[in-house]
């Protein structure tokens, strides 16, 4: 059977630039794709491509006869008015789905998405259970794929689990845009990144997300070891052309040709492979003050009900506190009382004084009507950064931005890109404490690792409202979580707030209230932290640690075979590098069995 979706050789550009060029790849039943690359790269529009919501300037796209496609873009709006029903009944009937059948999968859809109430607005839900909605309107025509540019944006943690349940025990192919390592790595079976950094423009590979990066660190060895050799030939042709060779012979006039193309390649993969890194940098004030904020049995209402009560905890310099909770369970709003944008129902909030807090809002407050430059530099061609001045040429570039976009207006870039922009704008500003809500939304990977090593040298305190599990576990040293039912504790890692709500949900355990301690001690709520139990980074870790202790015993057992070859034997220098081999191998098993049995006995 011929793929759902082939496209081949596809280009698409805006302006002069173009985002990808002679694109090709295929989909095919029960692919599970991540698609990945660094922001501007193309993958929302290329997504758009295969959706045909967007036409290529060249190549095509083929369909495979019958087969149905849904998209679900990034943004999920809904007309004013339209209740949950209405909007899935109008997707039936785009769908010609038979009268007789539509109440039984309304009914089908809305248990699958978990929407118990059809007669709520769609316009007025927040943006994971709007993000839901879209969701199970595109499963509304039963489609061969279904293609997602970044679902996980709006979802909160659970909605996230929800859907890495629901594409599990799908039966249809899933194409995925995505920046959540942990999503990624749970849900797709294959990887493609879209990066001009590759000969064909994308590196497509079968395995997840792991396997994906061990690939693309060989893929880059391989290319930096190609490059090095072109290197030494074109030195080698260079040196010969000074010489100025007559082209009089025929065999004279090819050499030169070969130089010319030999020099013209090493070129093209200069600057294809020529990646550069966002410099954030957060800048923190020089306060000597160590405690900064103090919450004392503080409780917050909204709307007439208690989102939370009974909330004791201190915000120190150095802390690295992790905010989550269900979309609605107050994270923004703590947010809020942290800012002192509005005050407790009960108990008081403390702040030190002339305290600097610099928020990061997800709502992402930007004029797309201004240029680059204007967004960047508001008042001039320079910026004040750490004291001194930078123009926007060299702040631009440090955010990856280039000399061409500074005159370009926000709305043509990215997601991504606009991100960027705000975190430029942050970081312009000294902090005490740094207040990210849903910082992560749009950021390419590569960008994700250096806001965390940031992140992490902070010297000042620091609240993070993230549904990215992965930048959670790294970062956070103590999470500060709310169940939804007016309930809020305080746990050692994000996975004892996930048992923690597990026991809220049985029947035992629901409605109690838990108690709060101190933010510096890594004690978990109800006694938590005294019992031995993976966290999710270690869960994960300990589901995978088998075959990692697998491949390390065939290179231990593959380095012993090398030291017994006697071409090595009889080689001092091929005899000490396979000794120092050995030694790694014998290292690094040692070490993962050591791991193992930990794991092991705290897993229980």
């Amino acid at each position: 059977m011929p793929p759902i979706l082939n496209a081949q050789s596809v280009t698409k550009q805006f302006g002069a630039v173009p985002l990808f060029r002679s694109i090709s790849f295929t989909v095919e039943d029960g692919d599970r794709i991540g698609l990945i690359g660094p922001n501007g790269a193309g993958k929302s529009t290329l997504l758009a491509v295969l959706a045909g919501q967007e036409d290529p300037d060249a190549g095509e796209l083929a369909v495979r006869r019958r087969a149905r496609t849904a998209y679900v873009p990034q943004d999920s709006q809904f007309e004013p008015g339209l209740t949950v029903r209405e909007v899935l009944e109008r997707a039936m009937t785009a769908a010609h789905v038979s009268e007789a059948e539509r109440e039984g999968r309304l009914r089908e859809l809305a248990g699958r998405t978990g929407f118990d109430r059809l007669d709520a607005e769609a316009a007025s839900l927040s943006g994971g259970w709007r993000k839901r909605l879209a969701i199970a309107e595109a499963l509304v025509s039963a489609p061969d794929v279904l293609l997602l540019d970044e679902p996980t944006n709006h979802l909160d943690l659970a909605g996230i689990e929800w859907l890495e349940e629901l594409l599990a025990a799908a039966s249809f192919a899933v194409v995925t845009v995505s920046h959540d390592r942990y999503f990624l790595e749970s849900t797709c079976t294959q990887i493609i990144e879209l990066n001009r950094v590759y000969a064909e423009g994308l590196l497509r590979v079968k395995g997840s997300f792991s396997r994906f990066l061990e690939d693309k660190q060989a893929y880059l060895e391989s290319q930096n070891r190609q490059m090095e050799s072109l290197r030494n030939r074109v030195r080698t042709e260079v040196e010969w052309l000074r010489r100025g060779p007559k082209a009089r012979t025929t065999k004279s006039k090819a050499r030169i040709d070969t130089a010319n193309a030999m020099i013209g390649q090493l070129a093209d993969m200069h600057t294809r492979t020529a990646q550069g890194s966002a410099g954030i940098d957060f800048a923190a004030s020089q306060r000597k003050t160590k405690r900064l904020v103090e919450f004392e049995d503080v409780a917050c209402e909204m709307g007439g009900r208690r989102l939370f009560s009974g909330l004791n905890f201190s915000l120190i310099a150095g802390s690295k506190v992790g905010l989550v909770g269900p979309n609605g369970s107050g994270k923004t709003t703590l947010l809020r009382l942290l800012r002192g944008e509005i005050e407790p129902a009960e108990g008081h909030v403390k702040r030190a004084d002339a305290l600097r807090l610099v928020y990061f809002s997800q709502m992402r407050e930007l004029d797309t009507s201004l240029t680059l430059r204007r967004a960047l530099a508001p008042e001039g061609d320079s910026v004040i950064h750490n004291g001194r001045p930078v123009h926007v040429a060299s702040w631009a570039a440090r955010f990856l931005f280039t000399g061409e976009q500074l005159n370009q207006p926000v709305n043509n870039l990215s997601g991504g890109e606009r991100a960027r922009v705000l975190i430029a704008r942050l970081m312009l500003q000294p902090a005490d404490v740094l207040l990210l809500d849903e910082p992560t939304n749009d950021l390419d990977i590569p960008t994700l690792e250096i806001l965390e090593d940031n992140l992490l040298e902070f010297p000042g305190a620091l609240v993070l409202v993230t549904h990215d599990r992965y930048l959670l576990n790294r970062v956070a040293t103590t999470v500060v979580g709310l169940d939804g039912e007016g309930h809020i504790g305080l746990f050692a890692d994000f996975g004892q707030w996930e048992q923690w709500m597990e026991e809220e949900r049985e029947p035992t355990g629901k409605g109690e209230a838990m108690p709060s301690g101190a933010a510096t001690d890594s004690v978990a709520p109800g006694g938590a932290a005294a019992k031995k139990k993976l966290s999710y980074m270690e869960a994960r870790e300990f589901a995978a640690i088998e075959q990692r202790v697998e491949a390390s015993d065939a290179r231990l057992e593959a380095a012993r075979g090398r030291l017994e070859q006697p071409e090595i034997a009889s080689d001092a220098t091929a005899l000490q590098q396979a000794l120092a081999e050995l030694a790694a191998a014998e290292e690094e098993s040692e070490a993962l069995y050591a791991r193992w049995a930990e794991l092991t006995e705290k897993a229980g």
